[in-house]
């Protein structure tokens, strides 16, 4: 009994460190005052504030820019990936599996630094050196949640359609597709959630001009925190979390759906 309380309040603990900070945040976004301490009553004057500022409001739209193109595209290039590394036999598959986990277990640092180092030597920095630099982290996420996908469906459903007189894109599209289908939006939807908020490869890999939210904010923190960063980060923790929910009721539903 004690072991068991004691395991609870560890637990209680570790979840405080975790979302204390965040429910601070959301606390302050709403904050009339602009002290830290002091509370001046509830307001949401740092949010109309926060659509009013075009410096924001610029950095908001070049980061929905690039994470929406980036995630179509690591989505389909993913998506193709994953089939063809499970046509392949078990040697070249576990290769490049092992060559697919590199982007994600390397340190963002790492990854920034060499593909700028890379990007200076045959080009300039720019949209396209930010868009190539998020597809490099967002198509294993996909390929690795589309290939478990893959792994599941049958196989011999997809002949039999061939056999059958099915042209292959029809056999894809009525037999495996309906089975990746949860896999690929899944992939979709993590490749949104890694570039929405991604720092350090984007710093390294931006020219002038492309500003994202995670970058502006480094930028505008060093001159002093200002209320309308608390609105900001608010509601980009909001983004992410309805992200994490949609994703988490899709795959208990279909868990339901299974059972």
């Amino acid at each position: 009994m004690v072991k068991k309380i004691g395991g609870r309040i560890y637990l209680g603990i570790i979840f405080l460190f975790l979302y204390l900070p965040i429910l601070v945040l959301l606390i302050l976004s709403f904050n009339n005052s602009k002290s830290r301490v002091a509370w001046g009553g509830f307001t949401a004057k740092w949010y109309v504030s926060m659509f009013q500022n075009d410096t924001i409001m610029d950095a908001f739209a070049m980061t929905l820019k690039i994470t929406l193109t980036a995630s179509i595209l690591a989505t389909i290039i993913g998506t193709l990936a994953a089939i063809g590394i499970q046509a392949m036999r078990r040697r070249g598959k576990a290769i490049l599996i092992g060559a697919t986990n590199i982007p994600l277990l390397n340190a963002d640092i790492v990854t920034g630094i060499s593909m700028m180092l890379l990007f200076v030597r045959f080009t300039k920095l720019g949209f396209s050196t930010v868009l190539i630099a998020h597809l490099t982290f967002d198509i294993p996420y996909v390929i690795l949640n589309v290939l478990p996908k893959l792994n599941q469906a049958s196989r011999s459903a997809y002949e039999a359609a061939l056999d059958l007189g099915a042209t292959p894109f029809y056999a894809f599209y009525k037999i495996v597709w309906p089975d990746i289908r949860p896999g690929v939006f899944s992939g979709f939807l993590m490749a949104i959630t890694m570039s929405l908020d991604d720092f350090s490869i984007t710093y390294f890999t931006k020219g002038p001009g492309v500003n994202t939210l995670s970058t502006m904010l480094y930028t505008e923190l060093r001159k002093g925190i200002k209320p309308e960063m608390y609105a900001l980060s608010a509601l980009l923790f909001g983004i992410a979390l309805a992200l994490l929910l949609i994703m988490n009721y899709r795959s208990s539903k279909k868990n339901d759906i299974n059972n």
